[in-house]
């Protein structure tokens, strides 16, 4: 596996449960509600030091630094979107650049969040996939990107809350399944941010072992799957991942989540001018999702200089999403947001006023190849 976070001798409290923070305590000779006590000012209240924590004495704040660190990321640039969407560039305690993007929308504001340092996917039409996978965050780099966003809409937008959550962001979180679950069990605790599991989303290009893995744990998130196509044909070309799992084993494995009651799979699928965005698509993809649990987001093409793909015109956008439903396929388009800053859906590559910069650094030997799936 791509190792996940940087290795150092103390855990980092952000990446730490309550009940492995409680744990810790112990182990330190202190009592285990002195963990839970730092742990919520960690998580629950966003507090980035000790000296933060005023209701844990002096002696008892030192004896925990002795045995657990608070890292965080470091907010190197938010860019602004005309529509007020806002990207944050993030920086690791190693260096490396990660990026997440804040999507305001009436009284709801949604987070995209990455859960990789660059991606192995390697999918034709997706910048960051350009950029290849250097490692995987822990989970406290992943729960940290809320926190910074929440740090920085309690300045700019007081009043404001982050209402939901999509892992859609930099990276495949299903490579990187420990460190996501993990993320997901700190961020959903009521003791920390308190987000509710049914407003989060995971999005996965299709691993399908892991999904089998995903429908069995004790956190659910809702499931969101890049599909894309609708045949192999297409698929193997703009997502290389289809040729290890065809849309025949993907959808077996999705035909057989475990899904609640009043929760939907739901299938993004990029449409790429001149490749699958014809109405004979659209009538493939009907049939193939025929008598799935399911919803189609419709994500018109986000253009970037690493891509030879087009946005199709909106008429075929729009005919496309009609013969979708004409087929009964429940079928949604998603209005592109923040893509004058690079923010959009497919467009997350550590770019800033259109200029690629280079924090993504490589480690010596090249970028790792896509970890094994179990």
């Amino acid at each position: 596996m791509v190792p996940g976070g940087v290795t150092d001798e103390l855990p980092d409290l952000r990446a730490l449960t309550l009940e492995q923070a409680m744990a810790q305590a112990e182990t330190l000779g202190l009592q285990k509600f002195r963990g839970e006590q730092a742990w919520r000012w960690v998580h629950g209240k966003g507090a980035r030091d000790w000296a933060e924590m005023s209701n844990i004495g002096a002696p008892t704040r030192e004896r925990l630094a002795a045995g657990m660190r608070i890292g965080t990321l470091e907010v190197a640039e938010v860019q602004r979107s005309r529509d007020g969407t806002r990207k944050l560039r993030l920086t690791t305690r190693d260096g490396y650049a990660i990026e997440s993007v804040l999507i305001p929308d009436g009284d709801k504001t949604t987070q995209c969040i990455s859960s990789q340092v660059g991606c192995a996917v390697d999918c034709q039409f997706c910048a960051t996939a350009k950029l290849g996978l250097t490692r995987n965050l822990d989970a406290g780099e992943i729960a940290d990107q809320v926190y910074r966003a929440k740090a920085l809409l309690e300045v700019e937008e007081p009043g404001r809350r982050i209402t939901n959550l999509v892992y859609m962001g930099m990276g495949e979180p299903l490579h990187n399944y420990d460190n996501v679950m993990t993320s997901l069990r700190i961020l959903t605790h009521d003791l920390g941010a308190g987000l509710s599991q049914r407003r989060i989303t995971v999005s996965t290009a299709g691993l399908v072992p892991r999904l089998e893995k995903l429908g069995l744990a004790d956190v659910r998130p809702n499931l969101a799957v890049s599909l894309n196509a609708p045949n192999d044909r297409v698929r193997d070309e703009i997502m290389p991942i289809n040729r290890k799992w065809n849309i025949a084993k993907l959808l077996g494995a999705i035909r057989a989540y475990p899904l609640e009651h009043r929760r939907r799979v739901t299938f993004e699928y990029v449409l790429l001018a001149g490749v699958n965005d014809g109405l004979d698509d659209a009538r493939e993809l009907s049939k193939i999702l025929r008598g799935v649990k399911c919803k189609v987001n419709v994500i018109p093409f986000n253009p970037h200089p690493e891509s030879v793909y087009q946005r199709p015109a909106p008429s075929v956008i729009d005919a496309f999403q009609a013969e979708c439903k004409r087929h009964g396929l429940p079928t949604y388009l998603r209005t592109p947001r923040g893509d004058d800053i690079d923010a959009a859906c497919g467009q997350l590559a550590n770019r800033s006023n259109g200029e690629l910069l280079v924090p993504l650094r490589k480690r010596p030997g090249g970028v790792p190849a896509a970890p094994a799936v179990d």
